[in-house]
Parts: C-alpha cells; structure tokens; sequence
C-alpha cells in the first residue's frame, strides 16, 4: 500500500483521490481551504466541483500541508498551474519535509506553463524543490492524457500517460492508478508529454470559439489536425520526441479536449464565439481555464524560438489583443498557399518531422 498525498481538491484531484483509494492506496487530499476540507469531510461530497462523487470513507481531507504530506510515499501535485511554485515553496518550508530521510517521488497532473518563466511544471517543481535532497535527484512524474475527471467518477474506460526521466518513478505511478477501468502508460519523454497536455488547451479554446459560431465539423477536423501540427513543431523544437504526439498525450489529449463540453476550455471559447469578452469569460468561470494563460506564454515562447504557430497567434490576437474573431478567421485563412507535408527522407527515417512545415 502507498501513501499517497494529492494536493488540489478540484474535479481531477477529487477523482485521483477516489481512485486511489478505490485501488486500496492510503490517500490524503488536501485543499487550502479550511471551509472546503471541513465541508468535504463531513459530506463526503465535493459539489463544487464533482456532483456525482461521493468519497470513500478511506480518503482523509485536510487544509493543514504538514498533515498532507507527512510520511507520504508519493506528492501528487493536482492545482492550477499558476498555484504550483506557491504551493511546492510552502511544502519546501516545512521541516518535516526537508528533514525526512524517505525521498518522495512528486507527481503532478497540471497541464499549463508557467507565466513569465515560460517553464513547464516539472521545471518549476525542480526550480523550488531541486535542491533540498542534494545527494540525490528527485524524481519527477508528470500524469497527462485524454480524461475528463466527470468520465472517470463514472468508471468509464480511460487511458493515459506517466512521463519521467525516471521510469520507475514512472512507474510506481502507473501501479497506483491502474485497474479495471483506468489504464496507465509509461513515456520517458516528459518534455513531450507536458507540452502536449498544456498547449491541446490552447487548440480547445478555438475549437470552442467555432463550435460558438457555429463552424461544423469540417473546420473541427480542420483545427484540430492543424493545430497537431503546430503543437509537434514546438514540441520538437524543445527537446520533445515528436512520435508523443501520436499518442495519448499528445492527439488523444488532443481530441477529447476539443469535442467535449465537458472541457473547461472548449467551453470558454464557446462561450467567446458567442460574442462573450474573454475578461468575462474568464470572471464567470468556476474553474481555471489553464488555455487562456498557456496562450500567452506559448505565444511568447514561439516568438522567441521562431516557431510557426498561426492558429495559437490567431488564438492571441483575440484573448490578449481584443481583436474580432471573424477577422482573425479570415486572416488565419488567407495566409500564403502552402503543402501540407515535407519530409527530407533522412527526417523519415529518423522519425522527426521538419520544423517549418507539417
């Protein structure tokens, strides 16, 4: 049995942390909110979030992070991206963590860049971890793939990744999560894997913002393999493996964030389609819409890479420069005529994919 400790009681970490326990793990999840933890123990319910849940009985919920993370074999960081560095230099602070002699594996199950920084979560989580074990290195698991927290409360059938340079590490998470319904691969490419899952939400939101203007399927096909293309570009461009992109992380996150109301994200671009500011958007949601800031700082990373990314400016130039999006469309699709595909054979036998073109 692992001790497990997830931090961020939210519709995902709500459902690790049923799942965990549904797979006879001791699990803590904890909440920064003294109301939430109280509420969600009594009831056992987290309606905010997840209606349908009801917590096993196994689970313990807390507000205190020296309770959370006590002795706890794994640390699954479960939060918005821009609560990461906050929270991970909380846990850095308590003397119980620095001074235990068990090193923890830390997991995370975000799926966003760092704003400023431009870093990936596991990347933050080294920056303000790293150097507390000096003698030894931490390893880093990053959790990611096509699953909707509504789906796997239900027990529908799902499939996704754990990433890490460490593949025991790897998995070690893939033992504590997979049963019957809930199945976990292993990927050494977390650099693929975490640039998947954090840009596909950039993509949801335009294939909401069609969805709202009532574009048909033909466009979503359109932006969806086209926006693949520009996430592999990035992706290989830093350091990913561009084979990731034809799996769960990469087009499997892909498509199922972009055809589900259930995706915070599509749901957010919808609602701009409809004719709804983005500032309102974001205001009215209950839940982080992650695409909105990943936008951002993936606008800024291609910038500075010199990377083509027409539909995330696209997707730019209307969440941060306030223009129309019937112009943006237009223009998106009167650019310069170009092919599709160009593939130098050694690129094809190499397995990777040009950086101008695909």
């Amino acid at each position: 049995m692992t001790k497990l400790s997830i931090l961020g009681a939210g519709s995902w970490g709500s459902a690790l942390a049923m799942l965990a326990a549904e797979n006879e793990h001791n699990v803590t999840l904890w909440t920064h909110k003294t109301s939430h933890a109280q509420n969600m123990q009594t009831s056992r319910q987290n309606p905010d979030y997840l209606k349908q849940l009801v917590f096993p009985d196994s689970i313990k919920i807390t507000s205190d992070l020296g309770e959370a993370v006590r002795d706890a074999d794994v640390i699954a960081f479960v939060l918005p991206t821009r609560a990461i560095r906050q929270v991970a230099t909380e846990l850095a602070g308590l003397n119980g963590f620095t001074s235990r002699n068990h090193l923890p594996i830390i997991m995370h199950a975000s799926k966003g860049l760092e704003q400023g920084s431009h870093y990936r979560i596991s990347e933050v989580l080294l920056d303000v971890l790293g150097d507390i074990f000096p003698d030894k290195e931490l390893p880093i698991v990053a959790l990611s793939g096509p699953s909707h927290a509504e789906e796997v409360v239900n027990h529908d059938i799902t499939a996704i990744t754990a990433a890490s340079s460490n593949l025991q590490a790897a998995q070690t998470i893939q033992d504590i999560f997979t049963n019957h319904y809930f199945r976990v691969y292993t990927n050494k490419d977390i650099v693929g894997v975490e640039l998947g899952g954090a840009l596909k939400n950039i993509i949801a939101l335009g294939a909401g913002i069609l969805a709202g203007l009532s574009y048909g399927d033909n466009a979503k096909a359109a932006l969806i393999t086209r926006g693949l293309a520009e996430i592999t570009r990035l992706g290989r461009r830093m350091g990913a493996d561009p084979m990731t992109y034809l799996g769960l992380s990469g087009v499997g996150d892909l498509v199922v964030t972009a055809t589900s109301p259930h995706s915070r994200n599509w749901q957010a671009g919808y609602q701009i389609g409809q004719g709804k500011s983005p500032q309102a958007v974001e205001a009215d949601m209950n839940m982080v819409v992650e695409g909105m800031a990943t936008t951002l700082a993936c606008y800024e990373i291609a910038q500075e890479l010199e990377v083509d990314m027409p539909i995330t400016r696209a997707i730019y130039q209307v969440i941060a420069q306030g223009q129309a999006v019937d112009q943006v469309i237009n223009d998106l699709m009167q650019r310069d005529k170009k092919g599709e595909i160009y593939f130098a054979q050694s690129q094809i036998d190499q397995g990777f994919i040009h950086d101008k073109e695909y």
